[in-house]
């Protein structure tokens, strides 16, 4: 059962969409990467390890590991994906929806992340908190090429 309302997260990146759009779908600029088939329909299975003593992973104690499936590409527009982080705790298990939109902006990008289907054992606040760290990341690859 969901409780947690879409969190909807916009940022601007100065980079051509197509450099950010490359850069979502490569999985070396991703944290620990399993699996990774960048196609529709296309498995991919990934693990964020915590460093911080305080950080509280949703697989083991200190690592959330999530797998899933990309549903839709759209070169340099969108990416869609469906994910499932991998627990025993029923209150982090459930399918969400990853949805990035990109589009043109004053000579950059505008990213328009939505997440749906956040489980109810997800804090949203720490949800936005990582994808603000995670776009920032982004951001900061991106205008570095």
């Amino acid at each position: 059962m969901r409780i947690h309302k879409a969190l909807l997260i916009g940022r601007y990146i100065t980079a051509p969409r197509s450099a950010v759009y490359r850069a979502l779908l490569d999985p070396r600029v991703t944290c620990d990467v399993h699996a990774f088939d960048a196609c529709e329909g296309g498995a991919l299975r990934i693990s964020l390890t915590y460093d911080v003593p305080t950080g509280t992973g949703k697989t083991t104690a200190h690592t959330d590991t999530y797998r899933g499936r990309f549903v839709k590409l759209v070169p340099n527009e969108q990416v869609v994906e469906v994910d499932e982080f991998e627990t025993t705790d029923p209150a982090l298990r459930g399918e969400m929806t990853i949805t990035i939109t990109l589009a043109d902006a004053d000579g950059g990008t505008k990213l328009l992340a939505t997440h749906d289907g956040l489980p109810r054992g997800v804090s949203p606040a720490d949800n936005e908190a990582g994808w603000r760290m995670a776009l920032a990341k982004l951001a900061a690859l991106v205008e570095a090429r």
